[in-house]
């Protein structure tokens, strides 16, 4: 791939996009409003920490939510929020090429109505309209965010990306966030982790739809489901992953 991407990430015109798109629903935020206030003056800041590799993310501020499941966010500060879409804004466009079609989250044009459709969808073609059983495996990695392993994800981002500076730049970001093992972990509620966990979790896609053959398959984040009419065979194509 291109090999000055480094340079369109830290674009002014790249960083003031990412600037709109990160105070999208929080304009009335204090934070918003103060970065806004200076707005050029804040961009080629952050522009020339990162174009001199000096940028440095702040701490996550992290906190508990209830709804219904229990989930600890940890939250960037509204500057490296400003980064993140930076990057997303240049990386994304070239991964989103080898995704599946049938990865629905954090995704423009899919999410949660159309994961649902599309399993509806997947339900009505193995029962052939609900007139005959149809099997349904369905699962979800365990503390997947937490497990995330930085060396095989940016083994799979340098498959596409040689851009030494992105990498550097993705390394910053991944190790803001301690797991309480090095290496190891990304945080829920930033967008990078989500795009992240596109990226690393395509190797199951791909997996399952061409090696394992499974017609019937779609995924949200961290669950899946692999729909059939057999019963052995929903089970075979489930454990040999």
């Amino acid at each position: 791939m291109d090999d000055d991407l480094y340079s369109q990430v830290c674009s002014y015109k790249n960083l003031e996009l990412a600037f709109h798109r990160a105070k999208q629903g929080k304009t009335l935020k204090l934070y918003v409003i103060k970065f806004e206030k200076d707005l050029k003056d804040n961009l080629f800041q952050l522009r020339n920490e990162l174009l001199f590799h000096i940028y440095q993310p702040q701490p996550l501020k992290t906190f508990v939510i209830r709804d219904p499941k229990t989930r600890t966010i940890s939250k960037s500060d509204f500057r490296d929020r400003i980064v993140h879409h930076a990057l997303y804004n240049i990386i994304e466009p070239i991964f989103n090429k080898v995704f599946i079609y049938d990865s629905y989250a954090n995704r423009k044009g899919k999410g949660t109505l159309k994961a649902i459709k599309r399993f509806d969808h997947f339900k009505r073609k193995v029962s052939k309209n609900n007139t005959r059983n149809c099997f349904v495996f369905k699962a979800d990695i365990r503390h997947y965010f937490e497990a995330v392993n930085h060396q095989v994800l940016l083994n799979i981002i340098q498959r596409k990306i040689k851009d030494i500076r992105v990498i550097w730049l993705i390394k910053t970001i991944l190790n803001n966030y301690f797991s309480g093992q090095k290496d190891i972990g990304m945080p829920l509620g930033n967008l990078t982790s989500q795009f992240f966990a596109n990226v690393y979790l395509n190797e199951l896609d791909q997996f399952v739809k061409h090696k394992l053959k499974a017609k019937y398959y779609l995924r949200y984040v961290d669950d899946f489901v692999i729909l059939n009419q057999d019963k052995k065979s929903v089970i075979f194509l489930s454990i040999s992953n």
